[in-house]
């Protein structure tokens, strides 16, 4: 029996686009001056101290450091530090109305629904959660946010690694086999599946869909929300 949905956002609920035509080039044109203002920030000193030991940097600027981010920008490194600070980035631009976060519309009406029937849905992004909080606090469709029972990211663990899909089991006080969950990500949904959660592959592109429909599968394969089916909730 089914007792929690587990949903990633890039590519699942939300385009790819967005975060890859908008968010990461606004992240990437504010890094430099954004860690050059707000150096001495607690916050943003824990993150500068997780990439030199990264990196093993012992002497360090804030151009050297924005070099490093603007390089795991430009090659969509999924890092914990990186994650946390395009967060606070983001944050700016969202309250300053310069962009909505795109939701789609099959995801947003599954979602609702879901909600409306009392079934927990969690988040699991590797951003990190307070920019997935940013993100379903100013979408298109308004703030979102009273849909989700809580937010996972790289925290508890790797997208891909079997751990991090028991780790969140364990968090939620779950068995996997009670939880679905839901990405664009074979990888990430082999992972989940290995546990014992269920999963749901969601293929986008429709040419891909139909070619990977027809084989055999241990996933649910859909192309959009309205297609997935919870069994026994």
């Amino acid at each position: 029996m089914i007792k929690a949905i587990l949903t990633d956002i890039e590519g699942t609920t939300s385009s790819i686009s967005f975060v890859h035509d908008v968010l990461f080039p606004y992240a990437y044109k504010k890094i430099e001056s954004f860690l050059s203002q707000n150096w001495n920030s607690q916050s943003v000193q824990k993150s500068v101290l997780e990439v030199a030991k990264l990196e093993n940097l012992n002497d360090y600027t804030p151009l050297e450091i924005s070099n490093i981010l603007k390089h795991w920008i430009k090659v969509d490194r999924k890092i914990t530090p990186l994650k946390d600070l395009q967060g606070i980035i983001w944050e700016e631009g969202y309250k300053n109305g310069d962009y909505q976060s795109h939701i789609y519309n099959d995801a947003y009406e599954k979602l609702s629904f879901w909600h409306s029937q009392k079934i927990p849905i969690y988040i699991y992004s590797s951003g990190s959660v307070y920019a997935q909080k940013l993100f379903f606090g100013h979408s298109e469709y308004g703030n979102l946010l009273n849909l989700f029972s809580g937010f996972f990211d790289t925290n508890i663990g790797d997208k891909k690694e079997f751990n991090s899909y028991q780790n969140i089991a364990n968090s939620l006080k779950l068995n996997p086999h009670e939880i679905i969950f839901l990405s664009d990500i074979e990888t990430e949904v082999n992972a989940a599946l290995s546990v014992g959660m269920s999963t749901v592959w969601i293929i986008r592109n429709e040419t891909l869909f139909k070619k990977i429909k027809q084989t055999n599968s241990s996933h649910q394969i859909v192309s959009n929300f309205t297609q997935i089916f919870i069994d026994n909730y």
